[in-house]
């Protein structure tokens, strides 16, 4: 019989490069959930689940969604319900990450345009202040 392996919070510090603050955090959050054993519950024993819930939270950030997005999406695939309900919500709350990246995106290319422009200008003011020195004066 395969035993389900288990891991410590020092485990997975070290292997998704975090803090131990971080993971305490995401268990505070209610992402995690590890047993607790030795003296007063001290030591926290993660799951397999409990690992895969941090890996799919990581890359839920890396998407851009908030924890409590993260965390809605994955306490569905939790649930014993149909995986329909799940992709809708997950493909509805990209859509609305998507329109605001793309909302950044538009800001973004709007203020290097608006650079461009005053670049322009001050290079255009720039070489006409060198023209009227006389060499050797300083700009």
């Amino acid at each position: 019989m395969a035993s389900n392996p288990t891991y410590t919070i020092s485990d997975l510090a070290r292997e998704f490069d975090l803090t131990t603050r971080a993971i305490r955090f995401y268990e505070d959050m209610g992402l995690l959930q590890p047993q607790r054993e030795g003296p007063g519950g001290r030591n926290r024993v993660y799951s397999a689940r409990d690992r895969t819930r941090l890996k799919l939270t990581l890359r839920a950030k890396r998407l851009g969604l908030s924890l409590t997005e993260a965390k809605e999406i994955i306490d569905m695939y939790d649930s014993p319900r149909d995986t329909g309900p799940q992709l809708r919500k997950f493909l509805t709350v990209l859509a609305d990450h998507k329109r605001q990246l793309e909302e950044q995106m538009a800001d973004l290319v709007a203020n290097l345009d608006e650079v461009k422009v005053h670049e322009k200008e001050a290079r255009a003011l720039l070489a006409k202040v060198e023209k009227t020195l006389k060499p050797g004066q300083p700009v």
